[in-house]
């Protein structure tokens, strides 16, 4: 460990705050608060509203509603627009709500839905709350640093991202980009705050220091996840997990697993796939043998979707070989407890997949 008040910690610091810029697109600050990506959308909350001010939630999932209930949590007046699993938010329904509401104040949307795999078009969704003159709040935890974000190009006034994602670091670490308009409101925000006051943590990293004690060593594994990603290339990154997340879902359609995202907004970073069991206890023994005899460890469902899907996690440091790795295995296991007779079939289309560039981003602007 360092001083966390000494110049090591503040050329800490500097690296990874100037990384994080470069990922996000941004020019503007990104604070550092210890905490989890929960953490982080708290600090947009009470940063940006104060207690009976309407707000818009675009929630896709177990995270979206999280955030709407922070935002409860705080009084502030939340219009909920809620899609039903596995579909994505439509810019025409947020655009009428803008329209029927107009003093609505601030949007909260995600970017990346963890829960359900489904990624919302925040460039589009963005177009049309920037257009209403709204402050705009995205979570982005599990899709910055993997998909594409334009912070700045976009008008995003703040973007929260947690260290345990795309960044390939432990978790205990929320970052947060914020914008001048974002400042501006917070100076006016009537929720109470102290842990995470934008205006108090900006005070300190000004000064190359955080307010409360840092995760230094979460910081220091953070630090080395960017120099891995500036050395890959962020458009490259970006490449990256759109041909892996390709891989995934073609080797699982490949076995006769249906995905729950819609088609178009299906995520490169986590895949979520109905239940191919008859049953919670079925489909538990199936995670539960992937885990004890190959070591693979996939996630159940959230909330409504317990015992109904699994998901796949497919970001930061994952290439080819570990999707035929995980492929293979899931295959494995599923024959194991009974739900599929033969294997060969994923591992196939995915290198098929591989191979299809329709899917890739688009070039990106060079900073």
């Amino acid at each position: 460990m360092i001083n966390h008040r000494g110049p090591e910690f503040a050329a800490l610091l500097d690296d990874i705050t100037a990384g994080l810029r470069w990922a996000l697109r941004t020019d503007n600050d990104v604070l550092i608060f210890p905490a989890s990506g929960t953490g982080g959308l708290e600090a947009a909350v009470v940063n940006t509203c104060s207690p009976g001010e309407r707000a818009l939630f675009c929630t896709v999932g177990s995270f979206g509603d999280r955030w709407a209930a922070v935002g409860e949590a705080y009084g502030v007046d939340v219009v909920r627009l809620a899609m039903p699993p596995g579909e994505a938010v439509d810019p025409e329904d947020v655009e009428r709500i803008l329209a029927e509401n107009p003093d609505i104040t601030s949007v909260f949307i995600t970017h990346n839905e963890t829960s359900t795999g489904v990624t919302n078009d925040i460039r589009a969704l963005a177009a049309v709350v920037k257009s209403r003159g709204k402050l705009l709040c995205v979570d982005s935890v599990s899709g910055a640093g993997c998909i594409p974000l334009e912070t700045d190009a976009w008008g995003i006034d703040i973007a929260v991202t947690g260290s345990q994602k795309g960044w390939m670091a432990p978790p205990g670490v929320a970052m947060v980009a914020v914008s001048s308009a974002a400042y501006e409101r917070s100076q006016t925000a009537r929720c109470p705050r102290f842990y995470f006051d934008f205006a108090r943590e900006k005070k300190y990293q000004d000064k190359k220091q955080t307010f409360t004690t840092p995760a230094v060593a979460v910081l220091y594994a953070m630090q080395e996840g960017l120099a891995i990603m500036r050395e890959e290339g962020l458009e490259a990154v970006w490449a990256r997990h759109a041909r892996v997340g390709r891989m995934v879902r073609a080797g699982v359609e490949a076995v006769g697993l249906k995905l729950l995202a819609a088609e178009g907004h299906r995520s490169d970073t986590v895949t979520a796939v109905h239940s191919p069991a008859d049953s919670p206890e079925a489909l538990k023994e199936l995670l539960t043998v992937l885990r004890t005899q190959y070591g693979l460890v996939l996630a159940g469902g959230q909330d409504s979707l317990t015992g109904k899907i699994f998901r796949i996690g497919h970001l930061g440091m994952i290439d080819d070989a570990d999707v035929y790795t995980i492929l293979c295995t899931l295959e494995q296991g599923l024959v194991d407890v009974g739900l599929r007779s033969r294997v060969g079939l994923a591992a196939a289309a995915a290198q098929s997949a591989s191979r299809a560039r329709e899917a890739e981003p688009e070039p990106a602007q060079v900073r």
